[in-house]
């Protein structure tokens, strides 16, 4: 047992080693972008924040000043998408602009394949002195010093709001430190801290900020608890006009009682208001953390040069089509906030239509550092779109989730997301593919799929989606054996021995074969 152990651990220590050299060695070249002197960059990533809760979105009493003041004062990309509304995949996508059928990583699980390049390396090789802070998760029980950064600061899988105990250490630049607090917090006095070092250094820089908030189990500052517990929230969705009849399939009705369900949220009774309240709560600090790191630029005189991205790494659902949580293809799953601020380079208040992607981070930031975006990469730069809102830019948007058995109750599922309208697909299920005129339909409860009328649509897109899918491997569906335990139950309280009826459209009256033999 103890020589199997040293060969995983050889083997594991090789795998990092073999990472760092090939982060090092045989990087694409990104030739420089005439007339850009390299620009300090912050990317500031969230966890679960779903596009519409700011406080300058017009919600009913979320409090976010400082995110609005990255609106005020400089773009909101108010159509940003998540290539997978999951944690790894998504992030996987933000560091290495490809898709996610491309760089593979597909549950929460998986750790990114050897060999893997980071956008971030093209920074360390064009002088920036760079740092991660926060949450990687990609590989949960993993928090190794991945390549790319200088400073590192991060911890296993999920963190922990808290401490959960007194040995609860996090991964100081290699080194076993202990948490001392609140976990949103803590990672911004590290941010502080190392954008505190960087004022005589000579170089520019480039943070990577990534909050474990606002994950489940959702858990706000102590300053913040309660803030909320007495709102009206009779605005949220409850799941109104699902139905058979409207041909929404019969899985997204089902999962109405599951885990991921607003009969059955986190197979707990405390119900969807409970969660609300404590999510919005939650997000509270990374809005003080976002002021903080602000006002430290402005301390540093750097303020008004320093490109700043807001992001959030997916979207959640809070009880449209009877849902909560993320993975599917709807509107508030894979939608998710995005400012830019960076007044050399921005008007305050501006606003970008066009369909963003979470690819097109890493693009962006190399335009900003001066470097040509590698060929290899999916995303393109959207940091001259805001001045240029007539360029070319992309026409479609792809969406992919892979089936977990830890989760069963969503199934694998594609779509295509353009201006107008989406297209959903799933493999491996007898039930209703979907097509919604987000124009006219934005809550996407008018599947058209079955109506004649847009037929010419759907195939169209279906195509599309099925080309682009098809790019490097993307007909080949990834599997991983399954972690962890599944969440697979249902509330017999709430109906949970009963499936729901399957959509109208494929329901018949009488045989369509009338001459069987």
């Amino acid at each position: 047992m103890r020589s199997n152990f040293a060969v995983v651990l050889v083997l594991s220590v090789l795998f990092v080693l073999t990472s760092a050299i090939a982060g090092s060695a045989e990087l694409p070249a990104t030739p420089t972008r005439d007339g850009i002197k390299p620009r300090n960059v912050i990317f500031v990533l969230t966890d679960d924040h779903r596009y519409d809760a700011m406080g300058f979105m017009g919600h009913p009493f979320l409090e976010t000043p400082n995110l609005d003041k990255l609106a005020s004062g400089g773009v909101h990309l108010k159509n940003a998408f998540v290539t997978t509304s999951l944690c790894s995949p998504s992030r996987a996508s933000i560091l290495t602009g490809l898709y996610t059928h491309k760089h593979r990583v597909i549950d929460n699980n998986r750790l990114v394949p050897e060999d893997t390049v980071f956008f971030p390396q093209y920074l360390q090789r064009a002088g920036y002195s760079t740092a991660y802070i926060g949450k990687w998760h990609m590989g949960a029980a993993n928090d190794d010093i991945r390549p790319g950064f200088d400073h590192w600061i991060s911890f296993k899988g999920q963190g922990n709001y808290l401490p959960p105990g007194p040995k609860y250490t996090l991964n100081v630049n290699g080194k076993r430190v202990k948490q001392k607090g609140y976990i949103t917090d803590e990672m911004t006095d590290y941010a502080v801290d190392w954008l505190d070092e960087q004022k005589d250094t000579g170089k520019p820089f480039f943070m990577y900020l990534s909050h474990k908030a606002v994950h489940s189990d959702f858990t706000p500052a102590e300053r913040h608890a309660g803030r909320y517990a007495n709102e009206d929230l009779s605005f949220l969705p409850r799941g109104e006009g699902v139905t058979a009849e409207a041909n929404a399939p019969r899985w997204v009705r089902d999962q109405r009682n599951s885990w991921h369900g607003i009969d059955f949220s986190y197979h707990s009774d405390n119900g969807l208001d409970y969660l609300y309240r404590r999510y919005c709560e939650t997000l509270l600090a990374v809005d003080d953390s976002v002021g903080r790191v602000m006002q430290k630029l402005k301390d540093m005189g750097v303020h008004d040069e320093t490109l700043v991205i807001y992001m959030g790494d997916n979207g959640f659902m809070w009880g449209e089509h009877g849902l909560i949580d993320k993975r599917v293809s709807y509107e508030e799953s894979m939608r998710v906030p995005m400012m830019v601020h960076c007044p050399e380079l921005y008007q305050g208040g501006t606003v970008v239509d066009q369909v963003i992607g979470n690819i097109d981070v890493g693009p962006t930031v190399l335009h900003a550092a001066g470097l040509q975006t590698p060929d290899y990469i999916d995303g393109t730069s959207f940091l001259d779109l805001p001045n240029q809102p007539k360029m070319d830019w992309r026409e479609n948007f792809l969406y992919v989730y892979y089936w977990e058995k830890n989760f069963p109750q969503t199934p694998t599922q594609f779509a295509l997301r353009g201006d107008r309208f989406k297209y959903i697909t799933y493999y491996g299920l007898w039930d209703a593919d979907e097509l919604y005129d987000l124009t006219t339909d934005p809550g996407e409860k008018k599947n058209l799929l079955y109506d004649p009328d847009y037929a010419s649509v759907a195939k169209e897109m279906e195509n599309e989606l099925y080309k682009m899918l098809g790019d490097a491997g993307g007909m080949d569906i990834p599997m991983n054996q399954p972690q962890g335990n599944s969440q697979n139950k249902r509330w017999v309280d709430k109906g949970g021995k009963n499936a729901a009826e399957f959509p109208a459209a494929i329901v018949v009256d009488e045989p369509l074969n009338k001459k069987a033999k």
